[in-house]
Order: C-alpha cells, then structure tokens, then sequence
C-alpha cells in the first residue's frame, strides 16, 4: 500500500493500482455505526469519487464480524424521543436525520467508482444497507445477512427496503425483510445477494483485490460510464436508458481512450488508458 489514512471508523489504504481499501476499523465494538461512521463514510466516498487516482473501491471489516449495524447506544436518544415538547419539531428532526443518514450510503451508490463489498461473518441492519449501495458483493462462507431492523420494531429506512428487492427479488427480499432472521452465504449466494462465496477471510480479500485489479486494467473513463449508465438505467424505463446511452457515448465515445485500446491491440501490448469521468 502506498497511502493511508487513519479516522475514527474507517481506515483508508490505497495502491499504486488505483484501488482503495476502505476499511471498517472498530472490531472492538463490532463495526457498530456511530454518527461519527456516517460523517465519515460520506466524507470518504466524497472524496473518493474526484481522486484521479482511484479506480476502484472494496470495503472491508477488520475483526469477526463486517458490521452488527446501528450503535444502539448511542442512538438510544434518538429512538426514545426527542427533548423537545413540540411533537411537530421533533418529527421534523428526526426526518433531516434519516435524511442525513440515507446520504452516507447514497453517496456510495452514486460514487463513479465501482465498489466491491467483501463481507465475512455478521452482516446485520445497516450493514445491509451499506452492501445494498455497493455494485459488487462477495463473503465468506461463514457470512449472516440479516433486516435486525425488524426484530427491533423499526422499519428499515436506510436502502435496504429499496435495493434489496432489487438484487434478489420482491419475494426473497420481503421474506428477510418481515423475518429480521439470519440467512446465511450459501441463501445469500442462491438468491444473488452475493457473486461468490469463500472459504475464510483471506480467500474473501484475495479475491477481491483480483478482481479490483481486473477492473483497474480497463479505461477509466468506460468503467465510471458504464456505471453511470447502469445506475441511470435503474431509475428509468427501457426507452430512457437507450436515449441516456445514446446521448452518453455521443459525447464521450471518441476518446483517446478508444484510440489507445485500439492500437494497444493492433501492438499487442498493454494499453495505457489516461481518461477519466
């Protein structure tokens, strides 16, 4: 690793290949989200998107477990009520603070830079949410995904109600959605939660990173497109996303990028791809 850099949550770990490393770095206290987790992983992938040098991200837990989701402690406040006697104010906190938090994850879905999420063990509640925003998910086989939420009488409100339907389908997403149970890799792995499941932790991570690498190999500016156009295309009607690509590659096509693949092929060489979004 070439850089890194040290927060309350997170630690960030980058190489000379373009891949970022963000880290879940709270083992001692199960990964828990705290606000301080949410300031930071917005920051983070904020940051992440407009550095030239990243290419690709993968988002990783040190210790047992990815994440045990939400810090009840330290949103017991929150969940109790508010301080203010106006019913009315109080609500409307509580909505710009939902806002806030559905931001954190947000950003990470619209970050132009692909996202790998390599989970191993429990995966619970906002992990869920976090992993529902990334665009790639590999775990280990001894990996849990479960809506906590449920269990806890909240309704998920963070992604998960409306990105999980989307990954595994309205009836397998609504079965772990009502339940709140534990479903474990091979559930996950039926259902295409997850691409690929792996034997233990360091099998996780060196897949991961190969497949960070594989990605890193392509034209920035194609990579970061084409996840533009598959997160547009998630929002819109088949006739939408056609115009959106036609429109797209009207303007961007004709890169050096394609000059480059062209005559890195007709060399026989590696290509050396410089655009970028």
């Amino acid at each position: 690793f070439v850089c890194q850099a040290e927060m309350a949550c997170f630690r960030i770990e980058k190489t000379k290949d373009g891949v970022a490393e963000v880290v879940l770095s709270r083992p001692s206290k199960l990964n828990t989200m705290t606000p301080s987790f949410f300031d930071e992983i917005f920051k983070i992938f904020d940051d992440l998107d407009v550095d030239s040098d990243v290419k690709v991200v993968i988002i990783w837990a040190e210790g047992k477990v990815f994440t045990a989701g939400l810090d009840l402690k330290e949103a017991a406040g929150l969940l109790s009520g508010s301080s203010t006697s106006d019913p009315v104010e109080a609500n409307v906190s509580l909505y710009k603070h939902i806002k806030s938090l559905q931001n954190a994850f947000d950003r990470i879905h619209t970050c132009k830079k692909p996202v790998i999420a390599a989970i191993h063990g429990n995966c619970v509640g906002g992990g869920v949410d976090l992993v529902t925003a990334c665009d790639i998910r590999m775990c280990t086989q001894d990996a849990k995904f479960s809506v906590k939420e449920t269990k806890l009488a909240i309704v998920a409100d963070l992604g998960t109600l409306q990105r999980l339907p989307r990954l595994i389908g309205r009836g397998a997403a609504r079965e772990m959605c009502f339940t709140g149970a534990d479903y474990p890799s091979d559930w996950a792995l039926r259902h295409h939660l997850v691409n690929e499941v792996f034997p233990d932790k360091d099998a996780l991570l060196k897949a991961a990173r190969s497949l960070a690498l594989s990605i890193a190999s392509n034209s920035p500016l194609v990579v970061q497109g084409t996840k533009v156009v598959l997160n547009y295309s998630d929002e819109h009607n088949l006739k939408d996303g056609l115009e959106h690509i036609a429109l797209f590659n009207s303007a961007f096509l004709r890169s050096d990028d394609l000059q480059e693949a062209v005559m890195s092929f007709m060399e026989k060489r590696p290509p050396i791809f410089k655009s970028r979004l």
